[in-house]
């Protein structure tokens, strides 16, 4: 055993089902390569698997990135473990981190390089940033930043594979830095610690004033973490050379074309720029359960049910909740309700035979792509869920986050009635 490193419990192997029925063995932790500065050009294979028909949510990942795992706990309850258990430690002392900034934003500069000097010169961190946020002139142009930009580690997305060269990530902004740092990894991924640096700031617990103590304490490791599922959404396109469009990182099946998507907030498919109602059939395990007739459908995960599907009258779920969320856009009926089915099923919406027009859909807000007769969207909940560090606890945090960010139940009190007016 190497002196100084510390040990954590070793991580349970899992098992996904494949789309043959059988079983892919667990994956490990990943050996570590010689670190470079730059990164060769490769692209990430999401793990292939068709689950079988079973109320039983998946069994996650219970390492994330190259290093860290979550610590074991015996206490559980029916398979359940109590949230407020959950618990992230380290295999080996993390060396690398991923630093996420929002883009084009001034107010993000000064954070920015307060936390990259401290990680590479007082914790001695390799520092992974992506190279589209060095090229901004006023990173670039700074000459006394000059020498710890000659320390980083650059990428660029879709086009460079980080998944086994980053231990933990850091996001500086709002709740789409978090959303990004999700779509960077199409398989396990490394622990996330987020600063309120954005406007709503609802998935993103830490204040940047105490950085330095935070970072510490998170790098020391044992501090508690919530597991947010994601989606594995998979869009199969029919002829797409005949339609003259080009699709990249995906695989053929023949004449079709598909892609696949890790989504960690929701799904939206919705009518596009046309004035007709969007007409799609959804179907649940193989069974159509109903055609959407509206603005569209969102199929969300727990923590994407405080993002587009309350907005459209959705319940708020916890993120440890294992379930998938339905969620309907105006819809052309008075009784279609939200619905939350189990995490696990497989959904598939399709294009209704008799639809007006074709539908749009899009994943997290981006990827926007146009969905024709014959395309099919398969959505079930991945392996591979994003370890969100917490401030506390995953209940706390929460409950912080819908009274700060959403004020929820608030409300002016009701004035005490004194014995005399209470007669009356």
């Amino acid at each position: 055993m190497e002196t100084g490193e510390q040990v954590g419990v070793e991580a349970v192997p899992y098992c996904c089902s494949d789309f043959d029925g059988g079983e892919t063995p667990a994956r490990g932790l990943a050996i570590r390569t010689k670190k470079t500065r730059s990164l060769s050009t490769s692209s990430a294979t999401a793990c292939d698997y068709r689950r079988n028909q079973s109320l039983h949510g998946p069994s996650p990942v219970t390492t994330f990135g190259p290093k860290a795992c979550m610590l074991q706990n015996p206490h559980a309850v029916m398979h359940i473990q109590d949230p407020a258990s959950q618990r992230l430690t380290w295999n080996k002392p993390p060396k690398s981190v991923l630093v996420i900034k929002k883009i084009q934003d001034a107010s993000l500069l000064q954070p920015f390089k307060e936390l990259c000097v401290f990680l590479t010169e007082q914790k001695n961190m390799i520092v992974y940033v992506e190279r589209k946020v060095l090229a901004d002139p006023a990173i670039a142009g700074d000459e006394s930043f000059g020498a710890v930009i000659q320390k980083f580690c650059t990428f660029r997305e879709d086009l460079d594979d980080i998944s086994n060269r980053v231990d933990f990530i850091i996001c500086l902004g709002g709740d789409g830095t978090l959303l990004y740092a999700s779509s960077l990894f199409q398989e396990s991924v490394p622990p996330v610690m987020a600063f309120h640096l954005g406007s709503l700031g609802f998935l993103t617990p830490f204040n940047f004033d105490t950085y330095q103590s935070q970072v510490t304490q998170i790098i020391e490791g044992n501090t508690a973490i919530i597991l947010r599922s994601r989606l594995r959404v998979r869009v199969l396109k029919e002829s797409q050379e005949k339609k003259g469009i080009i699709m990249t990182n995906g695989d053929s099946e023949g004449s079709r074309k598909a892609m696949q998507y890790q989504v960690l907030n929701e799904v939206v498919v919705d009518r596009g720029p046309s004035s007709y109602l969007s007409n799609v059939d959804l179907f649940l395990d193989g069974h159509l359960i109903t055609t959407v007739q509206g603005d569209g459908v969102i199929v969300s995960t727990p923590t994407g049910s405080t993002a587009y599907a309350v907005a459209a009258g959705a319940s708020m779920i916890h993120p440890n909740v294992p379930a998938i969320m339905i969620t309907p856009i105006c819809p052309h009926s008075l009784s279609f309700r939200p619905i939350v089915v189990p995490a696990g099923v497989e959904l598939k919406i399709m294009l209704s035979r008799d639809a007006r027009n074709t539908a749009w859909v899009s994943f997290d807000g981006r990827k926007r792509q146009e969905i024709c007769h014959g395309d099919s969207i398969t959505i079930t909940t991945s392996c591979f869920p994003v370890p969100s560090i917490c401030f506390r606890d995953p209940v706390n945090d929460w409950f912080e986050s819908l009274s700060q960010c959403l004020h929820w139940n608030v409300r002016k009190k009701q004035n005490y009635l004194s014995s005399e007016e209470e007669e009356f």
